[in-house]
């Protein structure tokens, strides 16, 4: 990648449901919060970047209400679709061009404000599988049972990645679903949804805010005292949902192969310290170690099994909690970048990997993880 891009500050939001604030008050102390953590001002701020979707947010064109709140008043302003992190690969390629030194990337979604399940099901071939009244649950766990019986993993294992997810979110102060001495048969006993996801499997939908504070190799060097890198980047789409194979996720697989090429990653367990995965259900956190190269195909309950990904292990995963613990949808993503630089910056207050120094954080969108952007961070090496 030619030229540095930066993260210079950050700051996110106390995911829970119904917030009871305007969106606008939300990402407004947000903002505050992340211009606070970069040392800078709006006024040094040169382009704004918003993620966010028309659907969840209940408004057509809704970032029209957030330029204010957001601080894009008389300034370059863009929205993004979907996941934070397609705005932060955005917002990097502006930088890029040079004609903007810092640029501010923020994404949202209040999911109390318009069930996000419904949007799910309405982005659906209306001619058959809506007809059949499939939603985004009922069709992870659809993949989840063809991943369970080809590759004989238990419904027990599925539930270890949500006690390994939900014990790590203790120590978040952001995290939302935060449960004492929760076991793997309070996972089970859970509500059920469709065979084999019980309630504790599928990540808690939020209200929550995320932003990150982006500047070019020199001005980051001017403004921050210990800037995170990205040193690598990657996202593709997926094909629609009847045409795909749900036992691999190719698209990720893509991403993460260009990210680590940028990155110069030649063995993944190797050379990362820290991952931060944005695993909507539980079994997709399985399936993503394996489409990150982590281990072979069928194989991502081992390193589970083994300890290898727990907080304590040789490869962390989610030691934020990740989604399972807090899911604010469209910043989803953008949050999994900020714990990673956490992470980096040894600002991981109760739940820091000791040594972290490269990180790799993990965005998703739309059913059964169609899209995927993957970013691989750094500090000074």
């Amino acid at each position: 990648m030619k030229g540095k891009v930066a993260i210079i500050g950050y700051g996110q939001s106390h995911h829970q449901f119904d917030i009871n604030r305007t969106r606008e008050d939300m990402v407004f102390d947000v903002v505050k919060e992340a211009l606070k953590s970069a040392g800078i001002s709006r006024a040094d701020i040169g382009t704004v970047v918003t993620a966010s979707s028309d659907f969840l947010d209940g408004r057509t064109i809704s970032n029209v209400f957030l330029s204010m709140a957001v601080g894009a008043y008389l300034k370059d302003e863009s929205k993004v679709e979907e996941d934070g992190t397609n705005a932060l690969y955005y917002g990097m390629m502006k930088i890029l061009t040079g004609a903007y030194d810092i640029a501010l990337v923020e994404a949202h979604t209040m999911a109390w404000t318009f069930n996000p399940h419904q949007v799910w099901f309405y982005t659906l071939d209306p001619l058959v599988e809506r007809q059949m009244g499939f939603d985004d649950i009922c069709l992870s766990a659809l993949q989840a049972r063809m991943y369970m019986e080809k590759y004989g993993v238990s419904e027990k294992t599925l539930a270890k990645v949500a006690v390994k997810s939900l014990s790590n979110a203790l120590k978040n102060p952001y995290a939302y679903r935060k449960l004492k001495k929760i076991t793997v048969e309070q996972v089970l006993k859970s509500k059920r949804y469709y065979e084999p996801l019980t309630d504790l499997m599928i990540s808690p939908l939020t209200d929550g805010c995320a932003v990150v504070i982006l500047a070019s190799e020199k001005k980051a060097k001017e403004v921050c005292e210990k800037p995170v890198w990205i040193q690598g980047i990657g996202t593709y789409q997926e094909d629609y949902l009847r045409d795909r194979d749900l036992l691999k996720l190719n698209s990720l697989k893509k991403a993460v192969k260009t990210a680590y090429n940028m990155a110069g990653i030649k063995n993944p367990r190797r050379d990362l310290d820290v991952l931060e995965l944005s695993a909507r259900f539980a079994h997709e956190e399985l399936m993503i170690y394996e489409a990150l190269g982590l281990c072979k195909e069928g194989e991502g309950a081992k390193l589970l099994e083994k300890g290898i990904t727990a907080r304590n292990g040789k490869l962390p995963v989610n030691p934020s909690g990740g989604a399972l613990s807090a899911d604010p949808i469209c910043a989803t993503g953008l949050i999994r970048v900020i714990e990673a630089v956490r992470q980096i910056k040894g600002e991981a207050n109760g739940y820091q990997v000791k040594g972290a120094k490269r990180a790799l954080a993990h965005g998703q969108f739309g059913i059964c993880a169609q899209k995927n952007t993957v970013v691989i961070l750094g500090g000074e090496r």
